[in-house]
């Protein structure tokens, strides 16, 4: 009898047995400028399930490590409860429980209430922490989302509200994008490291002209516009050629590393980029396209979606395995 097989991973395309029922919202409530309301709802504008992840296995068995809550003095596993604790001095703990949470409810738990709009070039990048798109929740309520989203588009500013999100409110950037709204969470100040930590130790360097004049011609060779799609995430891809190829039972041999070069003439460093970067532009390397067969041939091996297993795997069992996908 055959050894069961593991999926082969593909980076593209992203073919998964994942069962997918529609977004689910974070959050739901209202969106209100002054007087005008409607229901919303947020959604993730970003997700981290399609990158390989792992599971703690134990070396001797290869079963999955579990963890568990256990009491730090006693060592005794402790059910999960609704009380939590913040720590006055070590070992000292101020028990708050979900009641009393609710009790100190903010009204941003179910209103973004909009404060105020500001320039874009006001807010500083690094008060960004991620992005969620706002749409209206329901068939009502179109009409006072479409006024909000077309006055903050004819203003060409960011409206400035606050949301409560996982038990804590935060500042939240709304601006619009097509038919929606995009609401970026915001950094408080006191999340915020200065800067002078870190850059007080750089040295003050005189920068001539003609360094400057090269690296801007070097800047003008790479110029380009912005294009997500074109950018491959080649750490993802080791991995999954690592995980197939120890899924066939291939050796796995360690590459070369990139050495780094101490530059001691700058100016011939820039002189030979220039150079180099002219001849990256002139003649661009393009990646191998896969024929329509090899693509055909490697759909074939990845893990079938709709629950249809190959006749020769209908009856093994799929094997505990240390990387899985999270599903979305």
């Amino acid at each position: 009898m055959s050894e069961p097989r593991c999926p082969v991973l593909s980076p593209s395309p992203r073919t998964w047995s994942v069962a997918y029922h529609g977004p689910r919202a974070n959050w739901k409530g209202f969106l209100r400028l002054s007087l005008v309301t409607c229901p919303v709802a947020l959604y993730p504008a970003t997700s981290e399930s399609e990158k390989i992840s792992f599971n703690q296995l134990n070396r001797q068995t290869g079963h999955r490590i579990k963890y568990l809550k256990v009491d730090a003095d006693t060592g005794d596993e402790v059910p999960n409860e609704d009380i939590e604790g913040h720590e006055l001095e070590k070992g000292q703990y101020i028990e708050v429980s979900k009641e009393e949470l609710e009790e100190i409810a903010l009204e941003s738990t179910r209103t973004i209430e909009i404060d105020e709009f500001v320039a874009r070039s006001d807010i500083d990048p690094r008060y960004l922490i991620r992005p969620y798109y706002i749409r209206p929740d329901g068939k009502v309520g179109h009409d006072a989302f479409a006024v909000i989203r077309e006055t903050i588009r004819e203003m060409d500013t960011v409206a400035i509200g606050r949301v409560v999100l996982t038990n804590r409110e935060h500042i939240i950037a709304l601006e619009p994008m097509d038919k929606g709204l995009v609401g970026t969470l915001l950094r408080y100040p006191y999340e915020v490291r200065s800067e002078q930590e870190y850059f007080d130790e750089i040295q003050d360097v005189k920068v001539t002209k003609d360094m400057l004049d090269l690296a801007k011609h070097i800047v003008n060779q790479k110029g380009g516009s912005f294009e997500p799609e074109k950018f491959e995430d080649y750490y993802e891809s080791a991995l999954i050629e690592l995980i197939n190829q120890k899924r066939a039972g291939k050796a796995i041999t360690p590459k070369d590393r990139p050495k780094g070069e101490n530059v001691v003439d700058l100016m011939d460093a820039l002189r030979k980029s220039v150079g180099g970067a002219a001849a990256k532009t002139e003649a661009p390397k393009k990646p191998a396209k896969k024929t329509k067969k090899a693509a055909a041939a490697q759909k074939e091996m990845l893990m079938p979606i709709a629950g249809k297993k190959p006749a020769k795997e209908a009856a093994a069992k799929k094997p505990a395995s240390g990387a899985r996908r999270k599903s979305a």
